[in-house]
């Protein structure tokens, strides 16, 4: 009973501090000053999963529960704080219910004018903000949108735009950015549910963690989409070979990211020619999902499917040195060699995942991939590291909790990006420290892998 109390007070803490932290600002105030608050959150996420430990089994299952509903809902608590993305979300579903393919029209075509609503295209004095974008206006009057990048097609995939179609087919007229917010605490608290099935003893490390009510949920992120089906995936992908692999595909035709999980799914099994047709059939169903997801939109549309997604990795930076890219390996590697370096260390992470990998541990070479690949590339969006999240928790190995701390620091502090550059670095210090210690300690390595689902 002691240990509950002491594990509860923090919980309490991290709960109440999240609830102002979510009401505090916004894009359109400053960004820059949710730090501090953002990072007593995750001060004090850190105090309650220690002070877990001295719970009893039972009574742990039911705080991490408890807990997660209660941390995820602060999410709700008001419109999304620092990201727009949702309002693509909104808009994406809102064309496809008109019967039309969002691969086709950007925002910002007249063509799209009769779905339009004064809530995601404001007019006059509404359009004052930050987080406004300005529209030509044939009839004078000042118009703008809520919408990001309105002169661009969408880049969300597939089975992303399923869920945005999905969520406004069951959405009240005029229900604005809270359905999305809604769907984002569910997806976010069955990932929770799934983890204290496969991962009892660290669901906290998902459920309490202040990145899941902040980006999940506040900001409606379809990233947790593509992590719950990631979670299931690598849980199972080691008895059930082509469901495993289906379920990957679905995850990377909700967000490309969970792509970067596939060499964990497929760990040591290419140094084994004997399980060679296992390989054949988790990629082989995972590329079949896929296709098959885009088949639909490929036949609907007559813009490409990929959208902007071109234009956001030159935008971004990915496509060489610009920009804040690979902002680790430039602080040791001349401007020109970035690039090829990143692709070259995930390259061989993922190889090593693939010949020496635990084929019972698929999320532990998972993590190991997905966790360089974000310090290779050091995106400046906080979300992406939701995966990271899931896979810390599946795994055990904390240290990897670094990269999302890393990422929002990116994110709001990014009118100082010597401090994005600045995170990842000590991200990178401390995964390394981590890795070094459980290397000459027996004690300090992995744990045993968490019993499959029932």
């Amino acid at each position: 009973m002691i240990g509950a109390a002491w594990a509860a007070v923090p919980l309490l803490a991290l709960v109440c501090a999240l609830a102002l932290t979510v009401r505090a600002g916004s894009l359109s105030t400053d960004p820059t000053g949710l730090l501090g608050p953002y990072a007593i959150c995750w001060a004090l996420f850190a105090v309650a999963v220690w002070r877990l430990r001295r719970v009893p089994k039972r009574a742990a299952l039911f705080m991490v529960g408890a807990g997660g509903f209660a941390v995820a809902a602060t999410g709700l608590l008001a419109p999304p704080a620092t990201s727009t993305d949702s309002f693509r979300y909104a808009w994406d579903g809102r064309v496809q219910a008109a019967g039309l393919s969002p691969y086709d029209h950007a925002p910002a075509d007249p063509a799209l004018a009769p779905l339009r609503d004064r809530w995601l295209f404001p007019e006059g004095a509404a359009c004052r903000g930050r987080d406004r974008y300005p529209l030509p206006s044939p009839t004078g009057v000042r118009s703008c949108t809520r919408i990001n990048r309105p002169a661009v097609h969408t880049i969300y995939p597939p089975l992303a735009q399923a869920y945005f179609w999905a969520v406004h087919r069951l959405s009240p007229e005029g229900s604005r950015h809270k359905p999305l917010q809604i769907g984002g605490a569910v997806l976010a608290f069955a990932t929770t549910i799934m983890l204290l099935r496969v991962a009892p003893a660290r669901a906290a490390w998902w459920a309490w963690c202040p990145a899941v009510p902040v980006e999940a949920v506040n900001n409606a992120h379809v990233d947790v989409l593509g992590v719950l089906l990631t979670v299931i995936a690598l849980t199972i992908v080691a008895r059930r070979r082509v469901l495993g692999g289906a379920l990957l595909g679905a995850a990377t035709a909700v967000k490309l990211l969970p792509a970067v999980t596939l060499p964990g799914a497929l760990s040591g099994l290419l140094a084994r020619p004997r399980r060679a047709s296992d390989a054949l059939a988790v990629a082989g169903s995972a590329v079949l999902v896929v296709t098959l997801a885009y088949l639909p939109y490929v036949l609907a549309s007559r813009a490409s499917v990929l959208g902007y997604f071109f234009g956001y990795v030159k935008e971004e930076g990915y496509d060489d040195t610009g920009g804040h890219r690979y902002a680790v390996l430039r602080l040791f590697l001349p401007d020109s060699w970035a690039m090829p370096a990143a692709l070259a260390v995930v390259a061989a992470a993922a190889v090593a995942v693939l010949c020496r990998g635990d084929a019972e541990r698929p999320w532990h070479g998972a993590l190991t991939v997905a966790g360089i690949a974000f310090l290779v590339f050091t995106p400046g969006y906080s979300w992406y590291a939701l995966l990271v999240v899931a896979l810390v928790a599946l795994d055990g190995r904390w240290e990897w909790l670094a990269v999302p701390v890393a990422g929002a620091v990116a994110y709001l502090g990014r009118a100082e990006p010597a401090a994005g550059t600045a995170a990842y670095a000590v991200a990178a210090l401390v995964v390394a420290a981590a890795s070094a210690v459980r290397l000459r300690s027996p004690a300090g390595r992995t744990p045993p892998p968490p019993p499959p689902p029932p």
